[in-house]
């Protein structure tokens, strides 16, 4: 996520290295490459002058503390100044009204739909909201029959009327059957449009007009860049939405988008979208992606992602067995899967601070656990609970079973090893130990 941008301002600030105080000079060559990274993302050119003029402005005349170089100023500074650029604080949904009432609103392709199923999953799994979908689009092939899938993948009803080609009665219907069945949210995904398509932004506003929803949400392909900006305020300019959901933000994202468009349109971004699972959606924070873009990780996002994986009563279990030297493949196989669903290993090694940088060469794939869980998978049950029985003979077999090498049996067993010892150092961590027993795996490929 935005690789190629924190790069760049990395390389900026390093104008910096070396001098005692910040002075006209080397401020204006910093911010010069920090404008110019800007540009490279996307950024819309006046975004882009305004924010470095506001910079200088901070940063010129500032008082250097003894504990902070130069260089470390600026970064606090363009810092606050990202974190204000795309909406300051967090925007929370509206979810007043019986029921609320969403309407999703966005250009063709642009991930509407699928992303309707994953607003529809966080409000039930994580607001414990009843939600239906509701399937507007009469337009493309099959829209409705993906909504219905989505739907059925995370146990969502979806109302529709395959055969009325009228989205305002489609709408107004699905309300009704929502009043009478008890749902707390109505999710309306309409069809992808061009903003340049009269006919469709009338319809579009017409569905508007007639349900009356507490919130309407514009949904963008944060790889399109400038270009999703101007769509926006096109559509804002009709709809007056509320808010931003950027999608695809787990693309080569240049990040023009997430930057400059709550300047443009001056609403802001309530949700992005981090995969293609259903559960790749995270609440857009400001201050956080700030800190993403200039290479200083998400501690705070990857801690929330870990506790919602963390079970107290199997932490307990397993601070017992490890109190008693019990801890096994087993247990370490239960670990993994943890952290797997926790998001792609992409997004959270981008969450912890330094490792994006560290291993920004390195490509790490959704499936890096799969040799370690293959290796495992062929330990009898014997060998999981009590690793001490392994032998050359067995991790010859081990090895045949799982087709790999009998090194990376070895590997497996002397990270195995030294991550059991962290662990009884430790002394129950459990669950809390999550983002150690990464650190401990990034060398098994």
């Amino acid at each position: 996520m935005f690789n190629n941008l924190t790069d760049k301002l990395d390389k900026a600030f390093h104008i910096l290295k070396g001098h005692g105080k910040i002075t006209d000079v080397n401020v204006a060559d910093t911010l010069k490459e920090v404008r110019r990274a800007l540009l490279d993302a996307d950024v819309n050119f006046k975004i882009a002058k305004e924010f470095t003029t506001k910079v200088k402005e901070k940063a010129i005349g500032e008082n250097v503390l003894t504990t902070l170089q130069p260089g470390q100023l600026l970064v606090k500074i363009v810092k606050d100044e990202l974190t204000e650029l795309m909406g300051g604080d967090v925007a929370g949904i509206n979810l007043s009204g019986t029921p609320s009432v969403i309407l999703m609103s966005g250009l063709q392709g642009s991930g509407k739909t699928t992303f309707s199923g994953k607003l529809a999953n966080f409000l039930k799994s994580k607001k414990g909201k009843k939600t239906l979908l509701v399937a507007c689009d009469i337009y493309r092939p099959a829209a409705i029959n993906q909504l219905h899938v989505v739907g059925d993948q995370i146990g969502v009803e979806v109302y529709s009327e395959p055969e009325n080609k009228n989205p305002v009665e489609i709408a107004q219907n699905a309300i009704k059957h929502a009043k009478a069945n008890g749902f707390n949210v109505v999710i309306v995904d309409t069809a992808g449009r061009l903003a340049v398509d009269e006919e469709m932004m009338t319809e579009i506003a017409n569905v508007h007009k007639a349900i009356q929803p507490q919130e309407t949400l514009f949904v963008v392909d944060a790889m399109t860049g400038q270009d999703a900006v101007n769509t926006a305020k096109a559509f804002n300019d009709r709809l007056n939405f509320d808010g931003v959901i950027l999608t695809k933000l787990d693309g080569d994202t240049r990040g023009g988008a997430a930057i400059s468009i709550k300047s443009v349109v001056n609403k802001p971004i309530k949700f992005i979208g981090t995969g293609e699972k259903m559960d790749a959606i995270d609440v857009f924070y400001p201050s956080r992606m700030a800190d993403r873009i200039l290479g200083m990780g998400d501690v705070v996002s990857l801690v929330e992602r870990a506790q919602e994986q963390y079970d107290e009563e199997e932490a307990r279990k397993l601070q017992k067995k490890i109190a008693k030297n019990e801890f096994g493949f087993d247990d370490f196989l239960s670990q993994i899967q943890q952290i797997k669903k926790m998001g792609s290993m992409k997004d959270l090694v981008g969450m912890i601070p330094g490792a994006g940088k560290a291993l920004k060469d390195v490509e790490i794939e959704d499936d890096a656990f799969k040799h370690i869980e293959a290796i495992i998978q062929s330990m009898t049950p014997a060998e999981r609970s009590k690793p001490s029985l392994i032998d050359v003979k067995r991790k010859n077999r081990i090895a045949k079973g799982a087709g790999r090498k009998i090194e990376d049996v070895n590997q497996l067993m002397k990270q195995f090893e030294q991550m059991s010892k962290m662990m009884k150092m430790m002394q129950g961590g459990g669950g809390k130990n999550l983002m150690k027993m990464m650190g401990g795996m990034k060398g098994m490929r």
